[in-house]
């Protein structure tokens, strides 16, 4: 694992429970993570969250709680743009299971395929041809995989 997506990971971690408001209770940051959850799938869940919850429950209750009730409900930008900045880190990180789950969010929420090659493009200048490269065979799956919210190739 990477030294610096650990550590970035368990700052992350750490900071869900410091940046809760004085207003906020924990209740109030898992419904705020689990309605963001339900919005940005459809209301069909997610698998690898789910899988986190049978065996690392803590970790699942960051993501929800942190990441999930206080980042991404946040509404400053628009759940597109925000799925299409996290496919773009995603992609420069290397992370492609990751970037294909919010690719497929991306898609659901009105973003294009062509926007996403897009990212592709700028991931090579970014973080270079091979992370691009990587990034456009996972998007690929994800382009060919089929979804409710679009009629068949």
């Amino acid at each position: 694992m990477n030294n610096r997506f650990f550590s970035l990971s368990i700052l992350a971690l750490s900071m869900f429970t410091a940046t809760a408001g004085a207003d906020d209770t924990a209740g109030d940051r898992r419904a705020k993570g689990e309605a963001t959850i339900a919005k940005l799938s459809g209301g069909a869940g997610q698998p690898v969250l789910n899988a986190l919850r049978q065996d690392f429950p803590v970790l699942a209750d960051g993501i929800v709680d942190y990441s999930l009730g206080d980042v991404w409900s946040r509404g400053v930008l628009d759940d597109r743009t925000r799925q299409l900045a996290a496919v773009a880190a995603f992609a420069a990180q290397g992370n492609l299971t990751v970037l294909k789950i919010h690719a497929g969010y991306a898609l659901r929420l009105g973003a294009t395929e062509e926007e996403l090659k897009e990212i592709v493009y700028l991931t090579t200048v970014t973080a270079g041809f091979p992370r691009a490269i990587d990034a456009a065979q996972a998007l690929r799956e994800v382009f060919a995989a089929p979804r409710a919210d679009r009629a068949p190739r």
